[in-house]
Parts: C-alpha cells; structure tokens; sequence
C-alpha cells in the first residue's frame, strides 16, 4: 500500500496561521481598548466644543482683553505638539503638585487642544451668518445673547458640522497619542500584546483596521449630518 505524501506546510502559511490566532485570542483586549479609544474622543470632543464656542465669542468680543486672551490661546495651542501639551499635563503637573491619572489627563490634554482648533471653526461659521439678520432682530428689541441663541447659533451649528466632523475624526486617530501616558486605548492594548508575543505586523495590522472601522462609522454620520444640516439650509433660505 503506497502511502500519499502530504505536502510541507509552509513557513508563512504557519506564521498566518498562528497571526489570525493570535489575534482572536487578543480580540476582548483590543475591543477594551477600542471602546476606551470612543470614550476618550467622545469625552474630549464635547467639553472641546464648549471650550472653543466660548472663545470664539471671546474673540468676537469688543473687549481687547478677552479677544486677546482667546487669541493667545487659539496660537499657542495651535503652534505646540498634541504629544507636549499631553506630557506637560501629565508629567509636569505632578512638580506643581496636581497629579492626575493618566485618563483625566488624556481628557483634560485633548479637550484643551480640541478647543484650541474647533474656535476657529466656531468663529468662522458665526462670521458666515449674515449681518442683516442680527442687525434685523436688533430692531425687533432682540437683546444680542438672544439673537445669539435663536439667530446665530442655528445656522452657525448647520454651517460648522463639516469641519467639526473632520475635527474629530481627527481626533479619534489622536487619541493614540494617549499611549504614550500609559492610556490604556488602542494602540496602548496592541502595544502590551506585541510586548509578550512580539506578533507586531498581526497586532498593529488588527489595532489600524479598528481606527479604520471606528472612522468609517463615523464618517458615515457625519455624511448624514451634513445632508440633514444642507436640507434645514435649503429650507431656511427658501422660506425667507
């Protein structure tokens, strides 16, 4: 009886093999970190947008000392690294006495900074409500905090979502820098496995397709965002 040969299992077929396990294995790990990796952008992006609406209204403000502090802050945020401002709250707070954890310092470091560039966009997007329209409600007795809220501030939120939507999906890919203050969000979960399996293509290929994943979702709803925020517009002019 002629017995068949088996054909040799070849080296990459083996290293795929044990890669794809070794990624199952690590999903709950990755996961863990996956949902950290949303809270930290979801939990920085709103405090972000309050931060950054309240200095654009400063730097709209005919006070010189407000326009200038919100000016001050918006450059010096701006022109230094995510990745300083992260070490400066985390590593050189604690000689000052504050000594934070490493997730309140990652939320306090990127609502800081999202502030810093979503000011910007605030300022532009309240610029782009016409004049007319504050100066209309200003002869109807409408005190300027109100035309703010009822005016303004709708059509400017309808104008902002692009750029806020790309500010934080900016942000989300950010937040990887948190791993660097011991975070444990993504990349900080594949880093911990690669260390003790050194499976670093597998690891990091799975820690990139969730970033892709989590963008793609929310790229989704920004796209819905946008068409429902075009069509309020579309309405709004058509009324008037």
């Amino acid at each position: 009886m002629v017995r068949k040969r088996r054909d040799p299992v070849s080296p990459a077929d083996t290293v795929l093999t044990t890669a794809a396990t070794l990624v199952w294995q690590s999903a709950p790990f990755l996961i863990r970190g996956a949902v950290t990796t949303l809270g930290l952008a979801v939990g920085s992006m709103l405090p972000g947008l309050i931060l950054g609406f309240g200095l654009a209204l400063m730097r709209r403000s005919r006070i010189r000392a407000f326009s200038a502090i919100a000016r001050f802050y918006v450059s010096f945020i701006r022109g230094t690294p995510l990745l300083v401002q992260l070490f400066v709250i985390y590593y050189g707070l604690p000689q000052l006495g504050i000594n934070l954890d490493p997730i309140p310092s990652a939320l306090i470091g990127f609502s800081l900074n999202t502030g810093g560039y979503t000011a910007e966009i605030w300022r532009s997007a309240i610029s782009a409500v016409e004049r007319g329209q504050t100066e209309a409600a200003a002869a109807l007795g409408m005190t300027p905090a109100l035309s703010m809220a009822l005016i303004v501030l709708p059509q400017a939120v309808r104008i902002a979502v692009p750029p806020l939507g790309n500010s934080f999906m900016s942000l989300l890919k950010d937040t990887a820098l948190a791993a660097t203050i011991q975070v444990p969000e993504l990349f900080r979960q594949a880093q911990l496995i690669t260390a003790r399996t050194y499976q670093i293509f597998a690891m990091y290929l799975a820690a990139a397709s969730l970033y892709w994943l989590m963008s793609g979702l929310f790229e989704h709803l920004q796209f819905w965002l946008e068409r429902h925020s075009s069509r309020h517009l579309s309405y709004g002019h058509r009324d008037r």
